[in-house]
């Protein structure tokens, strides 16, 4: 049986309202990373510099919605109730 296709998560789904991005040079590439200075969470990726900086952005952006989803956030920032790092 399939299992049914789950929704993109928007920044809003989240409460990201403000992101930070520092892109430093590695070699051929570019290392992004993405932080939410409301939570402090951040995310690293590396992308080819061929690119461009807008699209890297947007790959960060969407990474770092999918670890704050993941880590229980939700609209207004707050977390759900039984986020998997609360098993700790």
């Amino acid at each position: 049986m399939k299992r049914p296709r789950q929704r993109i998560k928007t920044p809003a789904d989240v409460g990201l309202r403000e992101v930070l991005y520092e892109f430093r040079r590695v070699g051929k590439h570019l290392r992004v990373i993405a932080i939410d200075p409301d939570t402090g969470i951040e995310v690293t990726m590396i992308g080819d510099r061929k690119a461009g900086v807008e699209e890297l952005k947007r790959l960060a952006m969407r990474k770092l919605v999918y670890v704050m989803d993941k880590k229980g956030f939700t609209g207004r920032g707050r977390r759900r109730p039984g986020g998997w790092d609360e098993l700790a």
